[in-house]
């Protein structure tokens, strides 16, 4: 049974470009990839979203997809994720390895539902694409473009998804049951997504504000992300030098409102809490909190004040980073835990982007201004969604 969960590669597409290299000069820069819709059709064009800069056509070249083959644009960013860990994760050859891929997502296909529902009712024309519909079969769909998985597993806990597929995925290492696991999610933007979310009016039609007291919605987003989960003895076997450690993690659910978080915080601040001890750490340990903070009333005032109860007076630098590549809501877990460790590695806070005014009931404000360079140790990734699903992820230094 293996104590450490080493990092050993990940990969990710957003907004921000196809990427480790364009994420992190994006986040450095303070660049965000928030903009004009271009690709989704829908009556709803004046909202912002962070949209992949590229069309279906593009990534199925990327892909190396034929056109004829049954394919999702959730698939073909997950693809486009995992091409870019499996390389850094020097996995090219998987024959002989036990290895497990898991991915949070909730649309699925269903980008491909919408476009051709009519066609459904009509003829048989895109009738194949009923099958692409589901969940799993858009991670069935990442996982055999690569090949060599011993089990493949989908994860659709809402906005805590991917987050909760890395969490599943340390612990069938720490069962013995895989020695590698390949663990995030994708989300592609859809209809379903954009008209749900403005039901439930929390989208903002200007860039979203997490943090500020002024802020009154979020921007939807879509992109892929995964890490590469590996026990200390198939690193040391396959001679691999590791990322990092993925050091504590935990899941609570409050079950308070169906969409909303508990006022008082309490499932986030037990996910924190016990996150921080599973990984043995103090409060005082963490250096930096990249949180969920979506921009929604709700969620960043829960939030912050779960923040406030478990850090005392001694909070880290807390930012949010779903200004930079939108809320990819079931993908966000794995863009951020991505994104957590590049700021780990190169040692910055990325800027909590479009922050003017401090949220007054809490007692912190995010991180703002030029100065984001911090020597980084540990770092604390939230991810919380719907129906109180709440998963702390800490990431530390070797």
């Amino acid at each position: 049974m293996s104590s450490n969960i080493f990092i050993t590669g990940a990969g990710i597409i957003s907004a921000l470009g196809a990427g480790k290299d364009r994420t992190l000069h994006a986040l450095q820069s303070g660049a965000s990839g928030v903009s004009t819709m271009r690709y989704l059709q829908t009556m709803h064009h004046h909202f912002p979203v962070g949209e992949v800069m590229y069309s279906e056509e593009e990534l199925r070249a990327m892909m190396q997809i034929p056109q004829s083959q049954i394919t999702t644009r959730t698939a073909l960013l997950g693809m486009a994720a995992l091409q870019e860990a499996l390389e850094h994760a020097r996995l090219h050859d998987r024959k002989n390895l036990r290895i497990a891929f898991i991915s949070g997502t909730t649309v699925g296909g269903m980008e491909k539902s919408e476009q051709y529902y009519l066609g459904f009712l009509e003829n048989d024309e895109q009738s194949a694409y009923i099958a692409a519909h589901d969940c799993g079969a858009c991670s069935e769909m990442i996982a055999d473009r690569f090949g060599g998985f011993k089990l493949v597993s989908t994860i659709s806990t809402a906005c805590s998804s991917a987050a909760n597929a890395v969490i599943l995925g340390a612990d069938l290492i720490k069962q013995d049951r895989v020695d590698i696991a390949i663990a995030g999610g994708s989300e592609c933007l859809t209809k379903f997504h954009l008209n749900g979310f403005n039901t439930l009016k929390i989208l903002d039609e200007q860039a979203c504000r997490p943090f500020d007291n002024s802020r009154s919605g979020l921007n939807l987003g879509e992109g892929a992300a995964y890490v590469v989960l590996e026990s200390d003895e198939s690193a040391k076997q396959r001679n691999v030098q590791p990322l990092c450690r993925l050091s504590g993690y935990a899941n609570t659910c409050d079950a308070y409102h169906q969409t909303a978080s508990s006022p008082d915080g309490a499932g986030a601040y037990l996910a924190m809490q016990k996150a921080l001890t599973d990984a043995r750490l103090q409060t005082t340990d963490i250096d930096y909190i990249n949180a969920h903070g979506t921009g929604t009333g709700n969620n960043d005032l829960s939030e912050g004040t779960a923040i406030m109860r478990l850090f005392g007076d001694n909070i880290p630098p807390v930012s949010s980073t779903k200004m930079y590549t939108g809320h990819t809501t079931s993908a966000a877990g794995g863009l951020e835990s991505v994104i957590s460790i590049l700021a780990l590695l190169h040692n910055f806070t990325p800027t909590n982007l479009n922050f003017k005014n401090k949220i007054e009931e809490l007692s912190f404000e995010p991180v703002h201004g030029e100065n984001t360079k911090r020597n980084l140790r540990h770092v604390l990734n939230n991810s919380f969604g719907f129906g109180g699903n709440n998963s702390s992820l800490i990431f530390s230094k070797i």
